[in-house]
């Protein structure tokens, strides 16, 4: 039977809107768009970079406790209401992804909230051997 396991992160959107921050699916890692809030505290910093490093932070603990890490990902989907906001976080996102090359997408839409300004939603494999906590 193939492992289905929901990973959440305490943000009240979840419990709100009914979803989990990531879902694992045997070997598949599926995780929620994800935006610039820190959950603990359920405040968001102004600045889009900024809220880019947040969603790594927020989607790097969902891939830990799924037992994965970002060399796992293998699709990411960033999803900005201006796409003029992309480029200035083109740094951070190499930081994390410019080894991995994962398929990746860039959307420009509105978001659930007008103070965000990115959302990012990757999907990773676990590698076999791995356990997801």
């Amino acid at each position: 039977m193939t492992e289905r396991r929901a990973i959440l992160s305490g943000s009240a959107f979840e419990e709100q809107i009914g979803y989990a921050r990531a879902v694992v699916d045997g070997d598949q890692v599926h995780v929620s768009g994800t935006t610039g809030f820190d959950y603990t505290a359920m405040t968001i910093p102004d600045g889009v970079v900024e809220q880019a490093e947040q969603c790594l932070r927020n989607i790097e603990a969902a891939l830990t406790e799924a037992g994965c890490t970002f060399a796992d990902v293998v699709r990411v989907r960033y999803i900005l209401p201006d796409r003029a906001d992309f480029e200035p976080c083109w740094p951070v996102l190499r930081r994390r992804f410019g080894e991995v090359r994962p398929a990746a997408t860039m959307l420009e839409c509105g978001l659930a909230d007008p103070r965000m300004k990115i959302e990012i939603e990757v999907y990773a494999r676990r590698r076999a051997g791995e356990s997801a906590g």
